[in-house]
């Protein structure tokens, strides 16, 4: 079992930034790759960015990228999605989830464990 817990979220203007922390524990975190994904009220959970055990890959979500930056510490056992140029589309509860394999697509169904989230809200 992993056991994730995310941090970070909270009000923010359109153009600011926001880092989200995920802190992991229970199995040995670089064994999993770690992903971030967002769920807008009324909406399906979408994928925003996934980075290998060893943070040397990353994949974004076009609507993110160049924008957002996924990063893992193993030392500390945490991932980190560090959010620029904010939009008010980007509003929605962010979790953290973790899954043994690196896909070349990724969606809710394929992540194994996940956090219970952390709200990011972006007003215009």
């Amino acid at each position: 079992q992993v056991y994730l817990v995310e941090s970070g979220g909270g009000l923010v203007q359109a153009g600011g930034s926001l880092r989200l922390s995920c802190a992991a524990s229970g199995r040995p975190f670089s064994r999993y790759v770690m992903a971030w994904f967002r769920q807008a009220p009324g909406k399906e959970r979408d994928f925003v960015a996934a980075i290998n055990w060893s943070g040397t890959e990353t994949n974004y979500a076009d609507s993110v990228e160049g924008r957002f930056t996924i990063s893992r510490d193993n030392a500390k056992n945490t991932v980190y999605l560090q959010m620029n140029s904010l939009k008010p589309e980007d509003t929605a509860a962010y979790y953290c989830a973790a899954n043994i394999y690196y896909l070349s697509t990724w969606s809710e169904g394929s992540m194994d464990y996940w956090g219970k989230g952390t709200l990011v809200t972006v007003s215009s």
